[in-house]
């Protein structure tokens, strides 16, 4: 591929990236090469995924379908085939939000970026996507609209679309960084708790519009409170597993990355505890956290403090 093109494709993965997600168009430019690209590709492939997951515009019946097909076109993906599917998608769009729309109608380009990358991070990638892909479609093929029963199934949930990017970023932290070796363990034991707990805070903020649309992931007759003290847990687990990657001399980006969320995720649950489903950080709060965590960085201190 010529320079250019590259360049081309990277700036369009960029801002197809910056359009689906707040967060992480904040923490994954961090990342050092070439685990941004690495954790950009993937970060765009699970967004497919939460899509498809998300249709609100189709039954499950067809929802099953499309998750079969974008998992066979990542397991053997072509151009021509990756092209047909998103064309498909578009005639018959699966939700109205426009931004992952027009992911969709990327799905070649950043199927082509995937195949780019190094082959152990391709099947990294791949693996966990197609994990999540098969998690999802478990819970699509339940009665609509979706409702949990208990901390459990929530939790359960939580896992098929965070827990398991939790562990697919730890497998491409450690990737090529023997240094991190003798914390693989530690990290790999708290990589789906560090998922879990970003996701719970979302589903905590956005419990209201996610009703109007259908879903409750909140249970029934579990009290809200409880939920709270999960995540918090959950938070409290994925400050060590930062805490671990900045002992053990990870990279500055690689702390940052998986610190900002985590910052954020905090931040967010009090506003939301305070205020209730909806209430956001404003752009000045987040500026600030930023602010705040590059000073612990430059002088040395936790990324993310015990609480």
């Amino acid at each position: 591929m010529e320079r250019g093109s590259g360049q081309c494709e990277a700036a369009r993965l960029e801002q197809l990236l910056i359009k689906t997600s707040r967060t992480f168009a904040l923490s994954i430019p961090l990342l050092p090469e070439p685990t941004r690209r690495e954790v950009t590709v993937a970060y765009l492939l699970f967004r497919v995924a939460d899509t498809l997951e998300d249709a609100t515009r189709w039954d499950s019946e067809r929802q099953l379908a499309e998750l079969h097909r974008f998992a066979a076109v990542l397991r053997r993906p072509t151009a021509d085939g990756a092209r047909r599917l998103a064309q498909q998608w578009s005639d018959d769009p699966p939700l109205d939000n426009p931004d992952y729309l027009e992911l969709l109608t990327h799905l070649a380009a950043v199927l082509a970026a995937h195949e780019q990358l190094d082959s152990e991070a391709r099947e990294l990638v791949c693996e966990h996507t197609l994990r999540t892909v098969d998690r999802m479609a478990a819970f699509v093929r339940r009665t609509r609209p979706l409702q949990l029963h208990d901390l459990r199934e929530l939790q359960d949930y939580c896992y098929a679309v965070a827990g398991i990017v939790g562990e697919m970023l730890t497998e491409l932290f450690l990737l090529g960084r023997p240094a991190l070796a003798p914390i693989a363990r530690d990290l790999r034991d708290g990589a789906a708790r560090f998922g879990e707990a970003l996701q719970l805070v979302n589903i905590l903020k956005d419990s209201a519009t996610d009703a109007d649309e259908g879903r409750r992931y909140l249970p029934n007759g579990v009290d809200r409170s409880e939920v709270f003290d999960l995540a918090r847990g959950d938070l409290d687990s994925a400050g060590h597993y930062v805490r671990t990657l900045q002992q053990a001399g990870a990279p500055r980006g690689v702390v940052a990355f998986t610190a900002l969320p985590v910052l954020l995720a905090w931040r967010t649950l009090e506003c939301v505890e305070r205020l209730g489903p909806g209430a956001k950080l404003t752009r000045a709060e987040v500026a600030g956290i930023v602010h705040g965590l590059d000073t612990a960085l430059d002088s040395g201190q936790p990324a993310v403090p015990l609480v």
